[in-house]
């Protein structure tokens, strides 16, 4: 798939993997991990920014866990329509930017957050867009967090599987995300593999 066509798929999402399939799900594992690195590692008053954080279940659970100062990115319009059903506290609260992250991260300014996390959404970005990874070292002045499919599963990833298809749907891209941020000036403080995602918390030095 093309960039653009990558990104209107997530745009224009229903069904499976939608704001609203996410938001009935609500906060996972993955939720609690976050909230534990963010409890240890960064203040309450922290400026957190999710990318892709499609009807918002995670940043929803961190503010549950006392995290205030709440903003996400997704593609998808239709998230926080959803958000304000499920979780109207964060729609209330948080501040939420519609658009791909490829257009929205640029315009934040040097180190305007404290954290940026994504969970399961640079994955599917393409590699005609990794400038991007760039982007979030910028915008970030502490933390990095990522929660991706790193070939987890023994039907996913590894050596010669840069790519698959999900559900003949649209693409995930296998990266060594420890290679992508050190080599972008970060270092890694946490490697937690999971079944699904590997979580890694990055910090600018």
């Amino acid at each position: 798939m093309e960039p653009e066509e990558t990104r209107r798929s997530w745009a224009d999402r229903s069904g499976e993997f939608s704001p609203t399939y996410y938001a009935e799900i609500g906060p996972n594992e993955v939720s609690e991990t976050l909230a534990d690195v963010l409890s240890y590692y960064a203040a309450e008053s922290a400026a957190v920014l999710e990318v892709g954080c499609s009807s918002g279940r995670h940043l929803a659970h961190l503010r549950d866990s006392g995290f205030e100062n709440l903003t996400g990115v997704d593609i998808n319009e239709e998230s926080f329509e959803v958000m304000a059903e499920y979780f109207p506290g964060l729609a209330e609260a948080g501040t939420f930017h519609t658009g791909a992250l490829e257009d929205v991260v640029p315009d934040f300014g040097d180190g305007e957050f404290d954290v940026v996390y994504s969970v399961e959404t640079l994955q599917h970005i393409h590699p005609d867009d990794e400038w991007v990874f760039e982007e979030l070292t910028r915008v970030t002045s502490d933390l990095l967090v990522t929660a991706e499919n790193e070939g987890n599963s023994p039907q996913r990833g590894g050596p010669g599987h840069d790519v698959s298809c999900v559900r003949d749907d649209f693409p995930l891209y296998y990266r060594d995300w420890k290679t992508v941020f050190t080599d972008l000036g970060l270092a890694q403080l946490v490697c937690e593999p999971g079944k699904r995602d590997t979580v890694r918390v990055f910090r600018v030095p």
